[in-house]
């Protein structure tokens, strides 16, 4: 008997960053990876394991990234009737796994166990995940008062078994701790109105919210960090603390775990960084190669080749239909890190909801100067904008973000230089900001 024809089906809707929807029929026991995977074949986009499905509740104000792991009917099922599903990169989804000492200030972390005061910060993660150890995360957070627009300073504490705060200043004693919230039946999320709408004292805020909570939020801790490292603190640590191993697991194979299609007529391939190699067809066969130094030298000389194709049209005038200084004007718009004439508070948005992690960075044109473009990008979660101002040399159009120092007859160009070298950035393009149509 075929129990595969016994698997109950559901309806979810997803919506994208541009507003449009697509209605997909999915099994009951699908997790929110695999759904992300099946909307990246869909859409025809890379999968370098950095898309994820948000939970947003517009009337809230707020939203969350789903574990890789959640089953999405499960969610779905305890969303009210405004929320709904949006398809969106992460950057940041397992950013402390690669970089723990960023996440987790050394002031914020202490141990139940501790006799000496201090753990190696090699064991930080280990403890997370480990269950039988006691990681706790401390440090003052303001709380709002139920029912009121009144916010409150507390030191709180935050474990396995819940977030407690203190009744007697930074007391940790059992009889002074009283718990706000457990983890289990609870999610963390990230409040998007701004301070204005809560009356908050700050701009971090988070909420935890019941699981089976759909109504008015009565029931949800309201929380306010005074910058925006302690909140990712926060919220990262309730994350590993409630899911643990898992989390590690997500992170670590992402490309071992097959999506259960089946049903669907077409097979879903999932496309990995990992899996686009360079080849080398010099010969009569192509050949994969190995060597990332030959690979990044075929790279740059198949690059090298487009650059002189454009030259040799340059040489034709301009009565050439594919003139290069008018191609180098537009071919940018191609690029899924170019965003045309968005407003910086815009870029501002994007950077923020794709996770504020070093090397995130888009494209677009300026407001200022109708000529030029400007680069948004994050470093140490702050976000940095420069001019690139075009400049003419020989009747040639040339970009440059350093006063022509270094010039780029586009802005392909110009963006591939600075994913290899840091140039005058803080630090190297990594990862572009991008928006799929679904």
């Amino acid at each position: 008997m075929d129990l595969a024809k016994h698997v109950t089906m559901e309806i979810v809707k997803v919506w994208s960053e541009d507003g449009a929807g697509k209605v997909v029929e999915i099994p009951a026991d699908m997790t929110a990876r695999d759904l992300c995977q099946l909307l990246v074949y869909k859409s025809h986009c890379v999968d370098d394991n950095a898309w994820t499905l948000v939970e947003h509740h517009p009337i809230l104000g707020l939203e969350r990234c789903l574990e890789d792991h959640e089953l999405v009917v499960q969610v779905q099922a305890s969303m009210s009737s405004d929320s709904k599903f949006l398809f969106r990169k992460n950057y940041a989804k397992y950013e402390f796994f690669r970089n723990p000492l960023n996440f987790f200030p050394e002031q914020m972390v202490a141990w139940c166990q501790e006799s000496d005061g201090t753990i190696p910060q090699s064991q930080l993660l280990q403890n997370f995940l480990n269950s039988s150890s006691c990681p706790e995360i401390q440090g003052y957070l303001y709380a709002k008062e139920p029912g009121r627009k009144s916010w409150k300073k507390l030191y709180m504490f935050l474990r396995r078994s819940g977030l407690y705060f203190s009744t007697k200043g930074t007391s940790k004693e059992p009889r002074h701790l009283q718990l706000l919230s457990d983890l289990d039946d609870s999610n963390i999320f990230t409040v998007i109105t701004g301070r204005k709408l809560h009356n908050a004292p700050a701009d971090f805020q988070f909420c935890i919210k019941p699981s089976k909570a759909r109504g008015d939020g009565k029931e949800m801790k309201m929380l306010c960090a005074e910058d925006e490292q302690s909140r990712t603190c926060w919220m990262t640590a309730f994350r590993l603390l409630k899911h643990g191993i898992v989390l590690y697991k997500s992170y670590s194979v992402p490309q071992h775990r097959k999506p259960s299609l089946s049903h669907f007529s077409t097979p879903v391939r999932s496309v990995s960084e990992n899996s686009l190699v360079a080849m080398d067809f010099s010969g009569r066969t192509g050949r994969v190669i190995d060597n990332p130094v030959e690979a990044q030298s075929a790279a740059l000389e198949e690059g090298q080749t487009w650059r002189k194709r454009s030259q040799r049209m340059n040489a034709l005038g301009s009565s050439s239909p594919l003139h290069p200084s008018s191609l180098s004007t537009v071919i940018h718009r191609t690029q899924v890190w170019f965003h045309g004439r968005i407003m910086r508070e815009e870029a501002h948005k994007m950077i923020i909801q794709q996770g504020q992690v070093d090397g995130l960075f888009l494209l677009r044109d300026s407001q200022s100067n109708p000529k030029a473009f400007v680069l948004t990008m994050c470093h140490h979660q702050k976000i940095k904008h420069f001019q690139i101002l075009p400049c003419e040399e020989d009747g040639q159009v040339f970009f440059s973000l350093d006063d022509g120092a270094t010039k780029f007859t586009d802005l392909i160009h110009l963006v591939d230089f600075y994913q290899l070298n840091r140039g005058v950035l803080p630090c190297k393009l990594k990862h572009p900001c991008t928006a799929v149509a679904l």
